[in-house]
């Protein structure tokens, strides 16, 4: 299997990060492949390699022979994420400004408000097709929803995809907004509905596997995007009890259970200050004992799509190392964004259609006809031990996982630098020895790409003092070094902008705009510059609510006020 082999198939292969990074590749031979993984709203400290009690020895070998790296940041929401992982550049220049289905008023035809991946950006399928590369997808696209604006048109050989943000894990077909509730997949472009027996995550590593064999002779880039853990929560019946009991702790014990776990991996230090922002919510002491019951079992759910995705990945490694093919691929796995604290109740029409629609009973729980999420104090044992989750600017937000294998490194490594998704394509296509795409390119006009190679920060020489910002639904951070400002409306902030010292203040606890006026002036000059270079138009807490988004965060009718 490949997690009992893999330590023992690369040892002593430790040719450095720099000397990788500069091979000259001339045929299929010295050409890398690339596996791109993408988990969907998986938190900071799930899987086992960052501290999670959820069994994931597939992942937990890749980050023993690779590199973990603790400080990859995305944007706070799927979709902006996934623009700026193919393009390389900010998602306000990529066309996902805001997300397609929370567009305002205001922001509607506008620039870089296109709500798909726009023509304005040469994407990494498409400059490594035209490269020598097999490219091909399976899963999540959420980057446009017809066959004009498919993985089809935008560089992808193959692909299999789900255009919306989410669906239903089984064969039923239902997507996950009560205004927009079938699921569209397509393949190759062309409509399509799922095959009987259709489980996301099996069946996606099953295309990928597919792609990967029909790539024969041409070096591949493959994307494996799955939709797990996204709600609804969904898994097989054996993951779910391999996990009864597991989570009647509680919220708190199981986040120390971690926390202790990280610092002693090393991947958070030990006098980090905890930050559970929302304290107006239930503890776990204050639950009554069904509601306790309730509780677990989503997590019991949760943990076993994780636990699912794991052996899926596994299948998709073996079959690697079967074929060959394992030694000259570099494999990324990241998760999109943050834990997903969020109800699907904050979007349009939800909470009406998922209580007529679906039988959410205690039995049902995390079977077909069931729409269940894991709510928010399970969103913050996940974004263990930063504050807040998926939606939100802050560390718990933009934080996530992240692994890189590469090719001829030993690995069991750890690395603090920051990193951005917009780092990955510049990343591959160093080390694929391609140009970065300048405008023209292919006949139109393109942004450059704003990310760099990751491969300078992987060995510790990462640029200081970088600046990259973030602006979503409302709310904004920019960082720089150090560095950062925050802007999250109330009741999840102030109001206004607050600053951090992350070197010495990683959590995120201690405001120091009064302490630090110079810096937040010259942090908000950086702010002014972000909007300049990225056309962005910020939204207004009141404009998302128009929409129909909701800002409301409550546990059993207690709520953050």
């Amino acid at each position: 299997m490949y997690n009992n082999n893999a330590l023992l198939r690369r040892l002593g292969m430790a040719l450095g990060l720099m000397a990788v990074s500069m091979m000259a590749f001339a045929d299929k031979a010295e050409k890398p492949n690339f596996l791109l993984i993408v988990a969907d709203d998986l938190g900071y400290s799930d899987i086992g390699a960052y501290g999670g009690e959820i069994e994931t020895p597939s992942l937990d070998a890749l980050a023993g022979e690779g590199i973990r790296m603790t400080s990859f940041h995305t944007a706070p929401t799927c979709s902006p994420t996934r623009s700026m992982l193919l393009s390389g550049t900010d998602s306000h220049q990529a066309g996902i400004g805001n997300m397609a289905e929370l567009l305002t008023a205001e922001q509607k035809g506008k620039p870089g408000y296109e709500g798909y991946l726009n023509d304005l950006v040469a994407t990494l399928p498409e400059v490594l097709r035209d490269n020598g590369y097999s490219t091909s997808i399976a899963g999540k696209w959420h980057l446009g929803r017809t066959e004009e604006l498919s993985p089809a048109v935008r560089g992808f050989d193959k692909s299999w995809v789900l255009v919306q943000g989410g669906a239903s894990h089984f064969d039923d077909g239902r997507a996950i907004i009560g205004a927009d509730p079938k699921a569209i997949y397509l393949e190759d472009g062309k409509q399509i509905e799922v095959p009987e027996g259709f489980f996301s995550s099996d069946f996606y590593a099953d295309k990928v596997i597919e792609y990967i064999d029909a790539a024969e002779d041409k070096p591949f880039f493959s994307f494996l995007a799955f939709t797990a853990p996204h709600w609804p929560l969904h898994a097989p019946e054996p993951y779910v009890n391999k996990y009864e009991g597991r989570y009647d702790e509680g919220y708190e014990a199981i986040r120390q259970q971690r926390l202790g776990r990280m610092e002693e991996m090393g991947l958070v230090g030990h006098e980090l200050a905890a930050n559970l922002p929302f304290d107006e919510l239930p503890t776990w002491d204050e639950l009554t004992n069904e509601q306790r019951k309730i509780e677990a079992r989503k997590m019991e759910v949760y943990a076993a799509m994780v636990d699912n995705m794991d052996h899926n990945i596994g299948r998709v490694m073996d079959h690697l190392e079967k074929t060959g093919e394992l030694d000259n691929t570099v494999v990324l796995f990241i998760s999109d964004n943050g834990a997903d604290g969020n109800s699907p109740e904050v979007l349009p029409r939800n909470e009406e259609w998922i209580a007529s629609e679906y039988d959410n009973s205690y039995d049902n729980i995390g079977r077909p006809n069931s729409y269940i999420w894991y709510g928010a104090q399970w969103g913050q044992v996940s974004a263990t031990p930063y504050p807040m989750w998926k939606a939100y600017p802050s560390q718990g937000g933009v934080l996530v996982p992240a692994i890189i294998n590469l090719p001829g490194k030993s690995g069991g490594d750890i690395n603090h630098e920051f990193f951005h998704v917009m780092d990955v394509m510049p990343t591959f296509l160093e080390l694929a020895g391609i140009e970065q795409p300048t405008s023209p390119y292919n006949g139109r006009e393109v942004f450059d790409i704003q990310g760099v190679s990751m491969l300078p920060g992987l060995s510790g020489k990462a640029e200081e003092n970088r600046v990259v910002g973030w602006e979503l639904l409302g709310r904004a951070a920019v960082r720089k070094g150090d560095w950062k400002i925050r802007l999250l409306e109330e009741p999840y902030g102030p109001g206004e902008w607050q600053l951090f010292n992350l070197a010495e203040d990683p959590t995120e606890t201690t405001d120091l705009t009064a302490k630090e006026p110079e810096k937040l002036k010259d942090m908000l000059m950086e702010w002014d510059e972000y909007i300049r270079r990225n056309g962005v138009f910020p939204a207004d807490p009141a404009d998302m609510r128009k929409v129909g988004y909701s800002f409301t965060t409550c546990l059993y009718g207690k709520c953050v006020e």
